[in-house]
């Protein structure tokens, strides 16, 4: 082999009683795309950090090498000035600042100290077309999506012309035909001799692109291989530590009766007076069913949970549990009717981060643990304690902070919140977005013991695999109305997207070839 375009040798990372990183190794060769796979927690991100700068060179153990030159990076600038690009899983964009002001931010073109405006806004569009972002680059990034935002995030890595592009999670955000197009350029850059360290919890994504494929599991490296020699199994059994025979545990189980209704909700638009998101969506729900409610981005699939929820605002619309109307106006009353939703993005609306396990579990349920207005701090802690064990949180206890735990364990406390509600019907919307392999059958296990008890599930998923495996039956969303409606045992990928796209051929390639 080639001497290596990087090589990170002997890298061990301590924190206070914990260690990150144990004698990690990785190399990487020009024009390759090296996969670094592993459950939250093995250490991929901490070992990202180093190679960025985040982490200074005084702060671990270990070497980074260049061409077999060793550099020490004691900031992201030393880092991008060796031609090592950064594209996080977290999106950070300047929102009133415009698409073409965040592709150059920290590098915008000048000449006697005045910007070039019109230069950046022409090389800018180049970028985006790369890109495959189809905007003005003088609009405002919060006029974009998120989605949008995540493809700017690659245009502005691009404009510093890197020799190693990392991603860690890059199509978490995107639609299946963005990712596709992330696919290309990935491709495009390989061909031109650009390496890429690709960190990602979508292991289908990770056998089509990648070259080799690197396994993390408690901050030391299990294994490599190439992309040739790896077999799916051996993958997910070195991320683990331990086989997992069936990745969906599904088990067929009694479903009752209808119980749950939705009548004609119509969601308004928030920024286009006269447009509605929805549109007179009406369906059931029966006792220990898992539904599942496909759709594309913008088909309308969150505004109807949060409708549903009281966390968003309908213009019409009726709500019936066990044949009562309900009137549910806000989140409480919701709660009190025992509906639960466990929200898209965690960190924005599904825990307080600063916050510990013990006060992030008991916060839907105050009520159950305050008398007289106030807290009953043993009963707080036997509470929390107990869904802490129930759930499996990996954490050193309940008092620790939530945003010091991994994707999947917080997650797990999001639900522990939601469970300790004693929901009857808990609304899951991408419930294993950016979480490992291990914490998603984790997740899985939880949702099918939860419909044995009578719960039912409502759950909103862009991974089909997932929706077909765990659902009993699948609604389909596409423009604001429902135009499918699947039972377990006729639902495709393909038949999915025909109903979410309204036939577009063009989508239903993209499925195929993913």
């Amino acid at each position: 082999m080639n001497q290596p375009l990087l090589e990170m040798k002997n890298i061990t990372k301590n924190f206070p009683g914990v260690t990150a990183l144990k004698e990690v190794g990785i190399q990487l060769q020009r024009g390759e795309i090296l996969a670094i796979v592993g459950e939250n927690g093995a250490g991929k991100s901490t070992l990202m950090k180093i190679l960025s700068g985040s982490y200074p060179a005084e702060s671990y153990n270990g070497d980074i090498l260049i061409d077999g030159e060793k550099k020490q990076f004691n900031n992201p600038h030393d880092s991008e000035t060796e031609g090592i690009a950064m594209i996080y899983q977290e999106i950070s964009t300047h929102l009133d600042l415009s698409v073409a002001e965040n592709i150059f931010l920290g590098c915008w073109p000048r000449k006697n100290g005045r910007i070039l405006w019109g230069k950046m806004y022409e090389d800018s569009v180049k970028l985006l077309n790369i890109a495959g972002l189809d905007v003005n680059p003088r609009q405002t990034v919060r006029e974009l999506s998120t989605s949008q935002q995540q493809l700017l995030c690659i245009a502005a890595a691009l404009s510093r012309n890197p020799r190693i592009l990392v991603l860690d999670e890059p199509t978490s955000a995107l639609t299946e035909k963005e990712s596709a197009r992330l696919f290309e350029i990935l491709h495009r850059l390989k061909n031109d001799g650009i390496a890429s360290l690709l960190i990602s919890h979508k292991l289908d994504e990770v056998f089509a692109i990648s070259d080799r494929i690197t396994v993390l599991r408690d901050g030391c490296k299990i294994s490599t291989c190439t992309i040739s020699e790896a077999k799916m199994e051996t993958i997910v059994s070195d991320m683990v530590g331990r086989e997992i025979s069936e990745m969906y545990p599904k088990e067929e189980i009694p479903i009752g009766d209808y119980f749950f209704n939705i009548q004609n909700v119509t969601v308004p638009h928030p920024y286009n007076p006269g447009k509605n998101i929805l549109r007179s969506v009406s369906f059931s729900l029966r006792k220990g069913e898992i539904l599942g409610i496909a759709g594309l981005v913008g088909s309308g699939r969150s505004e109807l949970v949060n409708a549903i929820f009281g966390n968003g605002p309908k213009s019409s619309g009726k709500i019936f549990l066990n044949n009562k109307l309900l009137d549910i106006s806000t989140p409480r009353d919701a709660i009190r009717h025992g509906l639960a939703l466990v929200t898209e993005d965690r960190k924005v609306d599904g825990f307080v981060g600063v916050l510990n396990v013990r006060e992030n579990t008991t916060l839907a349920s105050l009520g159950k643990i305050s008398r007289r207005g106030r807290l009953i701090k043993n009963s707080e802690k036997k509470e929390a304690d107990k869904w802490f064990k129930k759930l499996k949180v990996k954490a050193p206890d309940i008092e620790t902070i939530l945003d010091s735990l991994s994707g999947g364990n917080q997650q797990k406390v999001v639900l522990s919140k939601w469970l300790m509600s004693e929901p009857q019907i808990l609304i899951l919307d991408e419930p294993t977005r950016g979480i490992d392999v291990g914490a998603k059958y984790e997740i899985y296990r939880i949702m099918t013991n939860l419909v044995k008890k009578g719960i039912s599930i409502i759950m909103i998923s862009s991974e089909l695999q997932e929706l077909i495996s765990m659902s009993d039956r699948i609604l389909v969303l596409s423009d604001g109305v429902i135009t499918g409606e699947l039972n377990r045992d006729e639902t495709t990928p393909e038949l999915i997207m025909h109903y979410a796209t309204a036939g577009k051929q063009e989508e239903q390639e993209i499925v195929k070839n993913v």
